[in-house]
């Protein structure tokens, strides 16, 4: 038997258990850090959009407070959909152990352990991408202090180098420089956690989902290439072959709806992130070409990390739906190339069956709106830099 929760969550688990959004076992302590963190992570937020308030608005200007505050707004949402969602989430993993439980052959077990293998590897890269992330973003307005003890530069140019976000807390910001630096360090720590901790959680997932339809396909090819029908009836060997059929449909269905079940229930959440993607992604963009003009290093880096965050981010939901698709899909090619008229007739129209529903292709759908694709990844990347040549042919 699998545990998943010990054998392939583990490194999930830590994650989630650091930012208090495990769904399992909610103490009041925990539920005290949820709302300290879901506080910070909003306050970074307000104290962004209060600038537009404070200060002298130009586009140059609107821009650069939006490209880091709606990026900052994706932790708040990625925060929320776990924490609002936990019992769906409990459901989610409860729901694939279920069907792990009931698994029997010996490669389905070793087809679900490779699931295993590739989410605690995937989810370990993106950890260490994210460690890498957020210490680039903290050391990032360290960079000109160090530099200027050397170059001895005064106290004042290292602070008006250091602030590349845009803030207003309504406080003498030279003099409060490293407190609010240990905010701005608090939001990227805990942002990146949340990052990684919920998109390798749904990612697992998807490669869980994407071995059940292995699993499928593999059943399917075992129905017309077992060797035990030499001595037996024809209709023993009916029955026989339309027990293997149905095992097969019903890990086809739990799979179909395991998938469903994931995208319906961050449906809201998903379409929101699709949309700051897009514009997040634009501004960005903008941004980076805008501080190569200005020859703004810092800010020119700072962009260049979200940029390039909202990009995988993208590119790995896509990547996943295509091959929800593509194993989808298997069990259709699966079907077609068994030998079904070697089995008897009334197995034969169960086969016609599968084929018949197997023609229409499942597909991930994201936010109820677009569908996960490589294609939909080049279309909305495509969406962004239209955005932002816009942008770009406006400000000359």
């Amino acid at each position: 038997m699998i545990c998943l929760e010990t054998q392939h969550f583990n490194l999930n688990r830590t994650l989630l258990l650091a930012i208090g959004l495990w769904p399992y076992q909610k103490s009041k302590l925990v539920r005290l850090q949820i709302i300290l963190f879901f506080g910070i992570l909003i306050s970074f937020v307000i104290v962004q959009f209060t600038a537009l308030i404070t200060k002298k608005c130009t586009v140059n200007f609107i821009i650069k407070v939006f490209s880091t505050m709606i990026f900052s707004s994706s932790y708040i949402i990625m925060y929320n959909m776990f924490w609002i969602n936990s019992h769906r989430v409990r459901n989610l993993l409860e729901q694939l152990q279920y069907i792990c439980n009931e698994l029997k052959d010996e490669n389905e077990f070793t087809i679900i352990k490779k699931c295993g293998n590739n989410t605690k590897f995937c989810t370990l890269t993106c950890t260490v991408f994210a460690i890498c992330c957020a210490l680039f973003a903290v050391l990032l307005p360290i960079w000109p202090q160090i530099f200027g003890t050397i170059l001895h530069i005064n106290e004042s140019q290292i602070q008006s180098q250091a602030m590349q976000i845009t803030t207003e807390y309504f406080i003498d910001q030279k003099k409060y420089f490293y407190l609010i630096l240990l905010h701005t360090n608090a939001i990227f720590c805990i942002g990146t956690t949340t990052l990684a901790a919920t998109g390798t959680t749904l990612l697992g997932c998807a490669i869980h989902a994407c071995g059940l339809f292995r699993i499928a396909s593999y059943r399917m090819e075992q129905i017309m290439t077992t060797k035990m029908f030499k001595n037996v009836n024809l209709k023993d060997r009916s029955m026989i072959y339309n027990k293997k059929i149905f095992c097969a449909v019903e890990i086809h269905c739990k799979a179909i709806k395991f998938c469903e079940f994931l995208s319906s229930t961050f449906k809201g959440s998903f379409f929101l992130l699709v949309i700051i993607a897009v514009i997040s992604l634009s501004l960005n963009i903008y941004g980076i070409f805008q501080n190569i003009s200005f020859g703004d290093k810092e800010a020119f880096l700072l962009h260049l990390l979200f940029a390039s965050v909202i990009l995988l981010y993208m590119f790995v939901v896509n990547y996943v739906g295509q091959e929800i698709t593509n194993h989808n899909n298997y069990i259709y090619f699966t079907a077609y190339n068994s030998r079904w008229y070697n089995a008897p007739l009334q197995t034969q129209k169960l086969i016609l069956f599968i084929l018949l529903k197997g023609s229409r292709t499942y597909h991930l759908n994201i936010g109820g709106v677009i569908v996960a694709s490589l294609e939909c990844f080049a279309t909305l990347t495509k969406t962004s830099m239209s955005y932002f040549t816009v942008m770009y042919s406006m400000e000359e």
